[in-house]
């Protein structure tokens, strides 16, 4: 999937844009400031309904204006469209339809981000793992959102009885069962996904990272040995006085670790943006080779987190998955050189300058 058309208005500094992207390289250049992240950004809402640098809306309205929208056409001829106010305005449609899910924006523009902040999949919690292998997890399995909410909504109803304090035990039991019920949907779902992602994995870290062996392992959130009844019955009293349930599917993680040490404290900073490179890598190859389509990688600043050896390094391995990739950089030159070697007859590239882009 790849998008063809992309029109922006009153995004940040952006103003009004209209886009026809390349389905392959899209090379974005511009001073700091200028407005190329934001229009990352707006691809991210496009696919997300949320943004990658804001968890609210007001910062991401230009100051001048009461909203903003977007709008994009994919190469099979579908329209997303995104409307944000600083009042209620908020409308999400797909071919004219409202949709109230942003799994159904997921399932229509699969996106890949590389910024700043994605280096914390190494140092940072649990959670942005979890999100990591469930981004797959998401598109290859189609039961899974469905047992997810359930499992959460059960969940909740859980730990709301386990702040009551004294109760009868079976309050819990009903909400116990749906989540034993969809805990074993969940974890099963992950561990196939893993089990796929994780030879992916091997080849791209060892490209990456050389001699240096980092191990992915999948924790899914209960010991392996164990049934989550028992896991459950052995800890009420804990989770009673905690007034939360410690263990289950929402504490899964993936492990990464060399020579049985974390691998943030392994890894120096350099190899862990490598490393990084190649989780974000191997997990669309993975879509690629597991779904038979294209996922879109937003790439910001590629010259700024790596040499040019692993420039060019992460363009080769882009071009072998086929991905639509946006990438950007204050100078085009690095750009250039990054895929100079490839073939990349398909591409297209744009200047911005003072919320305003150019296409060259």
């Amino acid at each position: 999937m790849a998008i063809s058309r992309l029109k922006i208005s009153n995004l940040r500094n952006l103003g009004a844009v209209d886009l026809h992207p390349s389905a392959q390289l899209n090379l974005i250049f511009g001073a700091n400031g200028s407005g190329k992240t934001s229009l990352l950004e707006a691809i991210h809402l496009l696919g997300s309904g949320r943004s990658f640098r804001s968890h609210r809306i007001q910062p991401i309205i230009n100051h001048q204006q009461d909203s903003f929208v977007l709008f994009s056409q994919t190469s099979d001829a579908q329209s997303i469209g995104i409307e944000r106010g600083r009042g209620t305005v908020s409308q999400t449609k797909i071919d004219g339809s409202n949709i109230s899910s942003a799994a159904n924006l997921a399932s229509l523009l699969p996106i890949q981000v590389l910024e700043a902040h994605s280096f914390e999949l190494i140092e940072g919690p649990a959670n942005l793992r979890r999100s990591y292998l469930d981004w797959l997890v998401f598109h290859v399995k189609h039961e899974f959102h469905q047992s997810w909410k359930s499992y959460r909504k059960a969940l909740k109803h859980r730990n709301n009885l386990l702040r009551r304090g004294r109760m009868d035990r079976l309050e819990l039991r009903p909400w116990e069962a749906e989540i034993f019920r969809t805990a074993k949907q969940i974890d099963q779902c992950r561990l196939e996904c893993y089990e796929l992602l994780s030879p992916i994995f091997n080849e791209v870290a060892e490209d990456f990272l050389g001699e240096t062996p980092v191990k992915l392992a999948y924790f899914r959130g209960w010991d392996f040995d164990k049934e989550l009844e028992s896991v459950f019955e052995d800890g009420y009293e804990r989770d009673q006085k905690l007034g939360y349930s410690w263990y289950g599917p929402h504490r899964a993680d993936l492990k990464l670790r060399v020579g049985g040490h974390p691998a943030d404290q392994a890894l120096s900073r350099g190899q862990q943006k490598l490393l990084v490179c190649a989780l974000k890598i191997a997990i669309g190859r993975a879509y690629k080779k597991i779904v038979g389509k294209q996922c879109v990688y937003l790439i910001d600043d590629l010259p700024a987190e790596l040499d040019a050896g692993n420039q060019r390094r992460m363009a080769t391995w882009l071009s072998d998955i086929g991905a639509q990739v946006f990438v950007t950089a204050v100078e085009l030159q690095p750009l250039l050189d990054a895929w100079a070697e490839l073939d990349t007859a398909d591409q297209a590239m744009f200047h911005v300058k003072h919320g305003l882009i150019e296409q060259q």
